[in-house]
């Protein structure tokens, strides 16, 4: 089994970010776990500005699993990234044009990103943007897979 050094990567890419002045925000299970929740760690999802992804394009290539390009699936339609980095998965996502299925309505929405309104928290040493959790909350209640419920009910629990 590989091991993972989230760490590492953790650090890596946020640095990249930082380095190129990407505006970005930590999202799904990494930011759940941020705010507490107690789960295995599947990987660490960011969303920036899609035409920010050509800025880290030469200093990510060698670590790409896919991408950038659309991806689409039963939840998201969306630019996506994605990234191993010392055995660590990093989802990288477009932050303005995202949409997320919304198991309620059996509709499309827009999973629009605002990279202005976020909670500061400190990982790693790392002072960061994190989503809010009470948006975090809303678009894991919309897409109300098992994983989104769990983080739901634990995520309630600290409101």
């Amino acid at each position: 089994m590989e091991t993972r050094d989230t760490e590492a990567a953790f650090r890596w890419i946020v640095g990249l970010f930082k380095k190129h002045q990407i505006p970005f925000q930590i999202a799904g299970g990494f930011a759940a776990r941020a705010y507490g929740v107690q789960r295995e760690l599947h990987d660490i999802d960011f969303d920036i500005p899609e035409a920010d992804f050509e800025k880290i394009l030469p200093e990510v290539r060698p670590y790409i699993i896919h991408g950038p390009t659309q991806y689409k699936d039963d939840h998201w339609d969306l630019i996506l990234l994605t990234l191993s980095y010392g055995g660590q998965r990093i989802d990288i996502s477009g932050a303005y044009d995202a949409k997320k299925f919304d198991e309620t309505s059996q509709t499309w929405v827009s999973a629009r990103v605002d990279l202005k309104n976020f909670q500061l928290m400190e990982i790693y040493g790392v002072e960061v943007p994190l989503i809010l959790k009470a948006t975090l909350i809303e678009y894991k209640k919309k897409l109300n897979r098992e994983v989104d419920r769990v983080d739901v009910e634990e995520l309630e629990k600290t409101l």
